[in-house]
């Protein structure tokens, strides 16, 4: 037998397959089973009652959170690029009622732009993505140009988008709103627009380039600038993104409620935020995926379901939640740690 025949049959004696990776999201996946599976077995204790095996029950939890998911994708971008958005909540507030002050009815008496009722729907839902966008394109500016911290920035703007929905409504309710607005919150249209909206945002970060400048801004900033990728202008692009989809789901907040009113929105950040994280989003930047996200606002929808059908107080839901949030942040950086090790 040559030498080079001796080497094959060793390396080939040697050969071990590489074990089969499960993806990021199986153990989120399993996670909101065991959730799901939890709640049904108390379901059964406590109440008789099905908690997984209702459509009619599942069909509610997707309606719940699919505003939060909206959201979440926007800010499932912003957290990837290492950054965070805390001014979603209030953008949702000033957007529902500027897009709900353009779909008023014509005969009612107190309208808001009185010479601007009965719009097509059209104008009212640019009208919310604009102001969006806006507020968007402001974040992404404050923090490419004058390099503030992200939590600063979108803190500044969180306050003074809620200050404008206030000034706008004078603490009113903007009401009376077209049947064609409304039919945008109706059914289970708001969880067709969140579906769509993370479908394509899903193929936009895996298959676009846009994708991987915002894994490479994330993952080291520094290495981005010398790879040539212009990080102040994909900030800005991000952060209107967010923004923008803040504004949909303002719109869509003001269609399901039939008003716009300027205390919708609070704490929609954090939800979101929440969802992101628990969906395997690094704080760290450059680690994390749609489908995570997606995954992630399910089991807060489900969590929040399951609490009110056991019937548990609305304060301990509040203190599990924060404490589900704390619980994936600390795994997120356990794992970090032991990647780097």
């Amino acid at each position: 037998m040559s030498l080079f025949q001796s080497s094959v049959g060793a390396q080939s004696m040697t050969y071990k397959p590489r074990p089969r990776k499960w993806p990021p999201e199986a153990g989120i996946f399993l996670v909101l089973i065991g959730i799901s599976l939890f709640f049904e077995a108390l379901g059964w204790y406590l109440n008789d009652q099905s908690f997984l095996f209702n459509l009619e029950r599942l069909q509610i939890i997707i309606l719940q959170v699919s505003v939060i998911g909206i959201i979440a994708v926007g800010v499932n971008l912003v957290i990837i690029t290492s950054g965070i958005d805390l001014s979603s909540g209030s953008v949702v507030a000033a957007a529902a009622v500027v897009s709900a002050s353009l779909a008023q009815v014509s005969d009612f008496p107190r309208a808001v732009f009185p010479h601007l009722t009965d719009l097509p729907i059209i104008w009212p839902i640019l009208a919310g993505c604009v102001i969006g966008l806006l507020v968007g394109l402001l974040n992404g500016a404050l923090i490419a140009f004058t390099q503030i911290p992200p939590f600063i920035a979108t803190l500044g703007t969180m306050v003074a988008a809620r200050g404008f929905a206030k000034w706008f409504t004078g603490g009113m309710p903007v009401s009376m709103l077209t049947d064609s607005f409304a039919w945008i919150g109706g059914g289970a249209n708001p969880v067709y627009i969140f579906l769509i909206v993370a479908a394509i945002f899903h193929v936009v970060l895996r298959y676009t380039r846009f994708g991987k400048f915002t894994y490479a801004i994330g993952a080291n900033r520094q290495a981005a600038l010398v790879s040539g990728i212009d990080v102040n202008r994909h900030l800005i692009w991000v952060y209107t993104i967010a923004g923008t989809l803040s504004g949909v789901a303002g719109t869509v907040t003001a269609a399901r409620a039939i008003s716009g009113q300027s205390g919708m929105g609070v704490m929609y950040e954090l939800d979101a935020i929440a969802a992101v994280v628990i969906g395997g989003t690094s704080l760290s930047g450059g680690v994390g995926r749609m489908t995570g996200t997606v995954i992630g606002v399910l089991i807060l929808g489900v969590m929040t379901s399951g609490f009110t059908f056991i019937r548990i107080d609305a304060y301990y839901q509040e203190m599990v939640k924060g404490a589900i949030i704390v619980a994936a942040v600390v795994a997120d950086q356990y794992r970090q740690r032991k990647r780097r090790s």
